[in-house]
């Protein structure tokens, strides 16, 4: 019998991939967007195929999905600074009232529960690299805590209705990701410097560069969430590619993979910006049997060949 699952979030970057993933594994997906940081053009290609259904739907009000549910995988959420600093309202009620009525549809349909979740949930860590033991070092006042609380009241709902209710769950703390259908517009540094570099900006890097970050490309991390899926691990697990490097070295890695030479440029660190991001991936190799394969080099490579393309 063909599985059906739901991918909330689904006509987002992340979401978008997993729908043509879990459709190539033969599942039936159906696809729920309200579209305010998700874009129609992701799942186009998607629109008519048979195991494919779109819902316009926003997730913090009532989620209804007619027939069997096998799998709800909850991506729905602004995921970028640009994004959520601009909509903090809306990335905390879908945090606490979206993850509140997906497993309440979990619930109904005795379906499976993946939760989106984030390496963002550790703040600006005071170790490194972070396992999934550390709690983390997060302000709930700062700019940034509207996203990190989110998440991490998420994985407290998600918890919550595993003991208390019994639903199947899972929780993806997923670590920096790039490829292919990233916004130009989204801030993310990846996406921010080829879009630069494309219009022969100088680079902007915050502080001095010397603040560190690991980038998994975007195949590896969907690997990394169907097996995930498919185990029966309901603690946390680290996605992430653990291959550390300072911004400033990404930015010269980027205007060198791009034969660009437009410079640097270097303006004032935000606020609450962490200094250190490196996933500990030990529970994923041990539970999943995954690690990351594509060299920052080809996803940087496919990555801006899409956004020549859609130049």
């Amino acid at each position: 019998m063909k599985l059906r699952t739901l991918i909330t979030g689904g006509a987002g970057f992340l979401g978008s991939h997993l729908c043509d993933r879990l459709i190539e594994e033969g599942h039936y997906v159906i696809c729920m967007d309200n579209l305010i940081t998700g874009n129609m053009d992701n799942i186009a290609h998607l629109i008519g195929n048979e195991n494919f259904k779109f819902i316009k739907h926003d997730v913090t009000e009532y989620v209804y999905v007619e027939g069997r549910l096998d799998n709800i995988l909850h991506f729905a959420s602004p995921a970028s600074p640009v994004d959520y600093l601009k909509l903090p309202i809306q990335t905390l009620k879908v945090g606490a009232l979206g993850t509140h009525k997906t497993l309440g549809l979990a619930k109904e349909k005795g379906a499976r529960f993946l939760l989106a979740s984030s390496s963002e949930v550790y703040g600006d860590p005071e170790v490194n690299p972070q396992s999934e033991d550390y709690r983390g070092n997060v302000s709930p006042i700062g700019p940034r805590g509207v996203y990190d609380e989110s998440k991490r009241f998420a994985e407290a709902l998600v918890m919550a209705y595993h003991r208390c209710h019994g639903v199947d769950t899972r929780i993806a703390r997923i670590f920096n990701t790039y490829g292919p259908r990233m916004r130009p517009d989204d801030g993310r540094v990846i996406s921010n410097f080829i879009n630069q570099a494309l219009r022969n900006h100088a680079l902007t890097v915050y502080g001095n560069g010397s603040q560190t970050r690991s980038f998994c490309y975007v195949s590896d991390t969907v690997e990394g969430i169907i097996r995930l899926l498919e185990s029966d691990e309901h603690d946390p697990v680290n996605l992430g590619n653990p291959d550390e490097m300072t911004i400033l070295i990404l930015a010269h890695k980027v205007l060198q993979v791009m034969g660009n030479d437009v410079g640097i440029a270097f303006k004032p660190l935000p606020i609450d910006d962490p200094k250190v991001r490196r996933p500990d991936i030990s529970r994923a190799q041990k539970l999943l049997s995954w690690r990351p394969k594509v060299s920052l080099d080809e996803g940087l490579r496919r990555t801006i060949e899409y956004f020549r393309q859609r130049r």
